[in-house]
């Protein structure tokens, strides 16, 4: 074969005959030389067939059924439904008759004395209200929050945010009545909602309801004044968690 010009000649592998390059089967054998003619470019030569390279495969596998990008179709929101049912049973537990609120909420009483009823506070509601909102708030964006970040999220939210903002009320209060879980509610809120304030501050599209979120959270603000069992510290010291925790998360959350 010459180096420069095109190929005079090509050897069949079938019968060893030299034969065109530019025929498809060997006219001496007849076995197939190649599935096309080539291509000739301007120089004569034979322009041989590119191969394509094919695209890099996807790091991750297609959407399954009911899957949410960024969320796994077989999460479940365990950590959250455990809590709301807790408070369920704590807003009905009182109303038995087996209980009474003094034995299992900080009221009138100094919170050192039953240190344990800080937590036991946190699940107890006297207002049917009060607690159809703070339950209502957890399950929403609990969920939420499990579904995207795990349920220690969940849990680590309810305990800085509701039993922390139950225990600064007890403290703070010369006679607390402190109980529910506004705060966990409030903090639940925020830390979900700060990852999308983040990104519409910097002109990303967001796929979150912003003013959903803030109407929900000025009737979890608000719960105080229709229920004398929910503290505007306990709200506060809530909403600093969220805020805490939401900086975090965007920090975490993929762009």
């Amino acid at each position: 074969m010459s180096t420069g010009g095109p190929d005079l000649f090509v050897i069949c592998k079938s019968c060893g005959s030299e034969v065109s390059p530019y025929i498809t089967e060997c006219p001496y054998c007849g076995s197939r030389l190649r599935k096309r003619a080539p291509k000739i470019d301007r120089d004569g030569r034979v322009a041989e067939k590119r191969r394509r390279r094919r695209p890099p495969a996807p790091s991750l596998s297609r959407l399954r059924h009911g899957e949410i990008p960024g969320i796994r179709a077989d999460a479940r929101p365990y950590a959250t439904t455990a809590l709301v049912l807790a408070g369920l049973v704590g807003c009905l537990l009182w109303r038995t008759g087996l209980v009474t609120t003094a034995q299992i909420a900080i009221h009138g009483s100094k919170p050192e004395a039953h240190w344990w009823r800080v937590l036991t506070a946190t699940f107890t509601y006297t207002n049917t209200g009060y607690a159809f909102a703070a339950l209502g708030t957890i399950a929403l964006y609990g969920w939420l929050l499990e579904r995207r970040h795990g349920p220690l999220t969940v849990l680590a939210l309810f305990v800085a945010g509701g039993i922390g903002g139950t225990a600064v009320a007890a403290v703070a209060y010369p006679v607390p009545y402190a109980m529910g879980a506004e705060g966990a509610a409030m903090a639940m809120l925020v830390a979900w909602a700060i990852p999308d304030l983040l990104a519409l501050r910097a002109g990303e599209e967001i796929e979150g309801d912003l003013i959903g979120t803030a109407v929900i959270a000025v009737v979890v603000a608000l719960m105080p004044l229709a229920a004398r069992d929910a503290s505007w510290l306990s709200v506060g010291v809530g909403a600093a968690v969220g805020v805490v925790f939401g900086l975090s998360l965007a920090r975490l959350q993929p762009r």
